[in-house]
């Protein structure tokens, strides 16, 4: 185990926020992990796991070990009549994994194509996107209690998903490191064309005959049409969750606002958060080196040399400016470190 000192994180993390690990590793195997963990424990410092730093704000320097997880391996552990299980290092770029179930025809995951990050964050969000969720393709999970330094597995239920939830950011969080994740992926296909622009897209691609190829093609395109590419500006893909507000509430806004957009749930209406901050004025918006995407206002972006608490403070003012008009609380899906 090789433990480097003063490491600059700003190329592990998509927002590219140029700050400093005091302790820095990558680990690809679970003893390199149990061994990291108790070189931390030795050192009295409480360390942070890190991913494809996708979801994450730097504000300041990580006086800490950062371990950054390389845990790979994509496998069939099991199969029945209808589903593949298959297990996936927590390391693996999530994308990729994508792809890997794609060209296997492991059905389920090709609407949540292109999201950023690494497979050990998909259950920890619970990432969902185009009318697919984590929760629906998710078997079990396999994480290291950094205590004991022994591997315990978690079931759906255990991991209480909930949107861009589970219990891995409440309850048990810093408590665990994800280590694999088993999906149950269909042999046969149910296509999912129903959301966003997805139909649109196909269509004006010629594509009659769907496909989990098609799907996934139409996704990417979506995508890098409105999204700004990470290694282009620095951004961690949607900034804030879609609220969700009691109906009545919705309605009432709907006698004012009569373009806003509601999707009912279970909980209430859904409002989209793009199109409440749009509605602020704060689409397209630069403030030196960080700011508001031009074609989506749910993403901060940094141009180059911004700084994490620049950013945190114009998150700060996006949702005081959208309670002030709307009486509606946005709340980031980024960790702020």
């Amino acid at each position: 185990m090789n433990i480097l000192e003063n490491i600059s994180l700003k190329t592990f993390n998509t927002f590219g926020i140029d700050k400093t690990a005091r302790f820095f590793v990558s680990v690809k195997s679970i003893e390199e992990l149990k061994e990291a963990l108790e070189w931390a424990k030795s050192q009295k410092v409480n360390p942070l796991i890190l991913g494809g730093g996708s979801n994450i704000l730097l504000t300041q320097n990580q006086d800490t070990l950062v371990i950054k997880i390389e845990l790979e391996g994509i496998k069939v552990v099991q199969e029945d009549d209808d589903f593949y299980f298959v297990e996936t290092g927590s390391g693996v770029n999530w994308h990729q994994f994508v792809l890997t179930a794609i060209e296997n025809n492991w059905a389920g995951i090709e609407n949540l194509s292109l999201i950023p990050g690494t497979v050990g964050a998909s259950p920890m969000q619970n990432i969902g996107a185009y009318g697919v969720e984590i929760k629906d393709v998710f078997s079990s999970l396999k994480a290291l209690n950094k205590e004991t330094l022994e591997i315990e597995a978690f079931n759906a239920e255990q991991c209480q998903f909930g949107y861009r939830e589970s219990v891995f950011k409440h309850e048990l969080k810093g408590k665990y490191v994800i280590c694999s994740v088993i999906f149950r992926l269909r042999k046969e296909p149910v296509f999912h064309t129903e959301y966003g622009a997805i139909l649109e897209t196909l269509e004006a691609s010629g594509i009659s005959e769907l496909s989990l190829k098609a799907i996934s093609d139409a996704v990417i395109q979506i995508r890098q049409s409105k999204l700004p590419d990470p290694k282009e500006i620095g951004n961690s893909g949607s900034f804030f969750k879609n609220p969700t507000i009691p109906t009545e509430q919705y309605e009432l806004l709907k006698n004012q606002y009569t373009s806003i957009p509601g999707y009912p749930n279970i909980e209430g209406t859904k409002v989209p958060a793009a199109w409440l901050i749009e509605q602020c004025g704060w689409k397209g918006k630069r403030f030196g080196e960080i700011g508001v995407h031009a074609k989506q206002p749910l993403v901060l972006v940094n141009y180059g040399d911004g700084d994490g608490n620049e950013i945190k403070n114009l998150a700060t003012k996006i949702q005081q400016s959208v309670f002030d008009k709307f009486g509606i609380s946005i709340h980031p899906e980024v960790n702020f470190l």
